[in-house]
C-alpha cells in the first residue's frame, strides 16, 4: 500500500548534460503535502522532498544566485 495520496505533476526543465528536473507535488497519506524535485539523469532517478518552507528557502537562494550573475 502507498503512502501517497496523490500526485500532480507541476512540470518539468531540461537541464544541462542530458537531466530533466520535474516538480510534483506530492499528498502524503495523513494530509502532509510536499514538493518533491525529482531529477533523472539517463535511467537514475534521484528524489528531494520539500516542505513548503524549504522549498521557499532553496527558491529564493536560487533566485538570488540568478540575479547576482557576474558581468550583469
Amino acid at each position: 500500500m502507498s503512502i501517497y495520496v496523490d500526485v500532480k505533476e507541476l512540470g518539468s526543465v531540461q537541464a544541462p548534460w542530458g537531466r530533466e528536473v520535474r516538480l510534483q507535488e506530492v499528498e502524503i497519506d495523513g494530509g502532509l503535502t510536499i514538493l518533491r524535485v525529482r531529477i533523472r539523469e539517463g535511467r537514475r532517478f534521484t528524489d528531494l522532498e520539500l516542505t513548503r518552507e524549504k522549498a521557499v528557502e532553496i527558491g529564493e537562494a536560487i533566485t538570488a544566485w540568478g540575479r547576482n550573475a557576474p558581468g550583469e
